[in-house]
């Protein structure tokens, strides 16, 4: 029997985290959703991934944590050759345009600003669950 893959949210505020599960326990997405509280744990995954766990069809990465920041992530995960292929989406509160722009220019897939309300936030965990879930295809 083949399990859908998970998705890593890596987030460190708690009502973040549980806001983001709730949504996808809301609209039932497929996929196990792992949680990362930091930069530092979600990085911790890459070994984990290269001795054969599943990795994930999707990364979900806040920008400001503690200990290491988003972006560093961010940059580490694309400059992996077992981790670049991996979709990264920013899901963020920051709206600054250099926080955009350095995203993208370290390769991330997408940059979403976090909606306050959790009626706009299950429209957006909606998204991404059929885009990134459902439509978009990955390399083998």
């Amino acid at each position: 029997m083949q399990t859908n893959p998970p998705i890593l949210l890596v987030e460190d505020n708690p009502v973040d985290v549980d806001l983001t599960l709730r949504a996808f326990a809301r609209c039932k997405l497929a996929n196990p959703v792992l949680v990362a509280r930091d930069g530092e744990e979600a990085l911790a995954w890459i070994p984990r991934w290269e001795s054969g766990e599943t990795k994930p069809v999707v990364i979900l990465l806040d920008l400001n944590m503690p200990r290491v920041d988003g972006l560093t992530v961010l940059k580490a995960l694309k400059a992996h050759p077992g981790t670049k292929d991996i979709p990264v989406v920013i899901l963020t509160t920051s709206k600054e345009d250099r926080d955009i722009s350095k995203a993208y220019e370290l390769g991330v897939n997408s940059y979403i600003v976090k909606p306050v309300d959790f009626d706009n936030f299950m429209e957006v965990a909606q998204q991404i669950e059929l885009y990134w879930c459902v439509y978009n295809e990955l390399p083998k």
